[in-house]
C-alpha cells in the first residue's frame, strides 16, 4: 500500500467546505454515541466497582463472567450481527421516505418474525442449561457447574429483550437517530447497579443473573420514545416490500452466520481454557477486558456507527470515480479520527493501569492480589488495542457495500489462530491466563492488518487520505500522555494515600495533565482530527452559552 499523506494527490480532490462539513457532521454524530458510551462507561465503573466490592474474584464469579456471555453471544447470531451487517444497511435505504410507510411495514414485520424466533430460542436454552454450562466452564468442580447452570437458567430470558431492543437500534440508526440507541446502555448498566444493590445480600451471586435481566428491560425501554409516529402491528402476513426486505436482509447476513458461529467457538473455547488454569482467571480477564472497551466504545464503536449509514448510501463498486473517492473519504475520516483518540487512550491505559485498577475494583471483598493478576491481563490486551479499533470501521466499510463474505472469511482465519495459539501460549508455554489473552491480542492485530490489505487490494487503499500520517502524528503527541503517567506515578504514588480519594486524585491528576499534554502535542504536529474536535466541542459551548445568557435576562 503507497504511503498516506495529509496532502491531496492528484486523484484525490482538495478539501471543500463540505468536506470540513462533513468532518464536523461525522464528529457531532459520533459525540452523540459518545455521550451515551460516556454515561454508559461511567455507569460501568460504578457497576463494576459494586460487583467487585460486593463478590470479589472467586469461582462464582467466574461462572457468572463466563455465563453472562450467553445472551450476548446469541443475540450476536441472531441480532446484533445482523444489526451492522445487514439491518442498518438496508433499512438506510428506506429511511429517506417522510412518511415512513414502508420503513413502519418492514419493521412490524422484523418485529413479529424475530420475536417468534426468539421465545422459541429461550425456551431450548431451559431445557439446555446442564449442557451449556460446561461447555463454557468445564474446568470447574461440580459444585461450581451447579451454580453455572443456575445462573444460566436465570440469565437467557434477557435474550428476547435484548433481540427487539436490538432490532429497535437498527431502526434508530438507519434514521440517524443516535440519542435513543446511545442511552441505551446508560440504562442497561443503571439496571445492574439496583438490582445488585437491592437483590445481593437476599439473592447472593444469582443477583447478578437477575440484574441483566432487570437491565434489558430499561435498555428496551428508552427505545421506545423513537418509535413516535411509527405505527407497528403483529404481522404473520407480511407485504411484497417486507418480504423483499427481509431476503435480502437473510442473503446478506448468511455468511455472517458462519463468521460469528466460528467467534463464539473462539469465546467458548477462551472460557473453557481459562477455567482450567484458576478459578479466578475467568473474572480477572473481565476486568481487564472492561477497561479496554471503554476506549473502544467511546472512540471506535461510537464512530463507526456515526459513518455506517453514511457509507451505506454510497456505491463504491468503481464505477463512479466520484463516489468511491467519497466512499473512502468519509471512512479515512472516521479511521483518523479512531487513530487520533485511540492511541493516546492505549498509552494512558499502559501508563495508568495499576493505580486506576485499583481505584475501580479494589474495595471490599477484591483484593490487591486481584487488582495485580487483572493488570497482568491488561498489559497484554493493550498489545491488540489500537488494531480492535481501526478494525470495526474496516469491517463496516464491507458490511455498507453489502459485502459480508469477506469479514466472515478473516474471521475464521484468526478465530483458528487463536485456537492454535490460546493453548499453546497458556499450557505448553506455561503462561496460564496470560497467555489467553496475548493469542486474543495476536487474534485482533491479525484481523485489523488482514482487512487493511484487502480494503486495499478492492478500493485501492487509502493513499492521500492523511491516515498514516494522523497515526504517526497522534503517536508522538501521545508520548507526553506516557511519560506524565510513568513519571508522576513515579513521584506522586509513594505520597498518596492508598485510598478511593487518593487514587481518584492520583488518577485525575495524572490523566487530566496527559490530556493538556496530548491536546498541545498534537497542535504543534497540527493533528487535524484534535482541531476539529475541538473546534466542534466549542462549537456547541458557543450554541448553549446565548440560550443560557437569554434564560438569565
Amino acid at each position: 500500500m503507497t504511503a498516506n499523506v495529509t496532502t491531496p494527490s492528484a486523484t484525490t480532490p482538495a478539501p471543500t467546505t463540505e468536506t470540513a462539513a462533513g468532518a464536523g457532521g461525522l464528529v457531532r454524530a459520533a459525540g452523540i454515541n459518545s455521550l451515551g458510551n460516556v454515561a454508559s462507561r461511567v455507569l460501568g465503573l460504578v457497576r463494576e466497582a459494586v460487583i467487585a466490592a460486593t463478590f470479589g474474584a472467586t469461582g462464582a464469579t467466574s461462572a457468572f463472567d463466563a455465563i453472562s456471555g450467553v445472551p450476548k453471544m446469541v443475540y450476536e447470531l441472531l441480532v446484533g450481527g445482523m444489526l451492522s451487517a445487514a439491518l442498518v444497511p438496508v433499512l438506510s435505504e428506506y429511511a429517506e421516505d417522510e412518511n415512513n410507510e414502508a420503513l413502519s411495514e418492514i419493521l412490524s414485520s422484523l418485529l413479529s418474525l424475530g420475536g417468534v424466533v426468539l421465545i422459541v430460542v429461550v425456551i431450548l436454552l431451559e431445557i439446555a442449561a446442564p449442557w451449556v454450562a460446561p461447555l463454557l466452564v468445564g474446568g470447574f468442580d461440580a459444585e461450581l457447574l451447579r451454580t453455572a447452570t443456575m445462573l444460566t437458567r436465570l440469565i437467557v430470558p434477557a435474550i428476547f429483550i435484548y433481540g427487539i431492543s436490538g432490532i429497535l437500534q437498527a431502526y434508530h440508526y438507519a434514521r440517524k437517530r443516535f440519542g435513543y440507541p446511545a442511552m441505551g446502555a446508560p440504562a442497561h448498566n443503571l439496571g445492574v447497579i439496583i438490582a445488585v444493590v437491592l437483590l445481593a445480600g437476599r439473592l447472593d451471586i444469582a443477583s447478578l443473573s437477575i440484574g441483566i435481566l432487570v437491565a434489558s428491560v430499561c435498555q428496551l425501554l428508552v427505545q421506545l420514545p423513537g418509535l413516535r409516529g411509527t405505527r407497528l402491528r403483529l404481522r404473520w402476513r407480511h407485504s411484497p416490500v417486507a418480504r423483499a426486505v427481509m431476503r435480502r436482509i437473510l442473503a446478506l447476513y448468511a455468511p455472517v452466520v458462519l463468521s460469528i458461529v466460528v467467534q463464539n467457538v473462539g469465546i467458548i473455547v477462551d472460557r473453557n481454557l481459562a477455567s482450567r488454569t484458576v478459578p479466578e482467571a475467568i473474572t480477572w480477564m473481565t476486568k481487564a477486558t472492561f477497561l479496554i472497551q471503554l476506549p473502544l466504545g467511546l472512540v471506535s464503536m461510537a464512530i463507526s456507527l456515526a459513518v455506517l449509514p453514511t457509507l451505506s448510501q454510497i456505491d463504491a463498486s468503481g464505477v463512479d470515480q466520484e463516489a468511491l473517492h467519497r466512499f473512502k473519504r468519509t471512512l479515512s475520516r472516521g479511521l483518523r479520527l479512531v487513530l487520533a483518540l485511540i492511541i493516546p487512550a492505549a498509552v494512558a491505559l499502559l501508563a495508568l493501569g495499576p493505580p486506576t485498577i485499583a481505584l475501580i475494583f479494589q474495595r471490599g471483598v477484591f483484593t490487591a492480589e486481584d487488582a495485580l493478576q487483572t493488570w497482568r491481563a491488561l498489559r497484554f490486551y493493550l498489545i491488540g488495542l489500537p488494531f480492535a479499533a481501526i478494525d470495526l470501521p474496516l469491517v463496516f466499510s464491507f458490511y455498507a457495500q453489502k459485502d459480508t463474505v469477506t469479514p466472515v472469511i478473516v474471521g475464521i482465519i484468526t478465530v483458528s489462530l487463536y485456537v492454535l495459539v490460546g493453548p499453546a501460549l497458556a499450557f505448553w508455554a506455561g503462561w496460564g491466563f496470560t497467555g489467553l489473552v496475548m493469542a486474543n491480542s495476536v487474534q485482533l492485530s491479525c484481523h485489523a492488518m488482514i482487512m487493511l490489505v484487502l480494503f486495499s487490494r478492492r478500493f485501492s487503499g487509502l493513499g492521500g487520505y492523511g491516515v498514516a500520517t494522523t497515526a504517526l502524528k497522534a503517536l508522538v503527541a501521545a508520548i507526553p500522555v506516557g511519560l506524565i503517567g510513568w513519571l508522576g506515578r513515579a513521584l506522586l504514588e509513594p505520597m498518596v494515600p492508598a485510598t478511593f480519594v487518593g487514587r481518584f486524585v492520583l488518577v485525575a491528576t495524572l490523566g487530566g495533565l496527559g490530556v493538556i499534554g496530548y491536546i498541545v502535542c498534537a497542535r504543534l504536529l497540527a493533528l487535524e482530527e484534535i482541531s476539529t474536535l475541538t473546534a466542534t466541542l466549542g462549537g456547541l459551548r458557543a450554541r448553549v452559552a446565548p440560550r443560557q445568557g437569554d434564560q438569565r435576562s
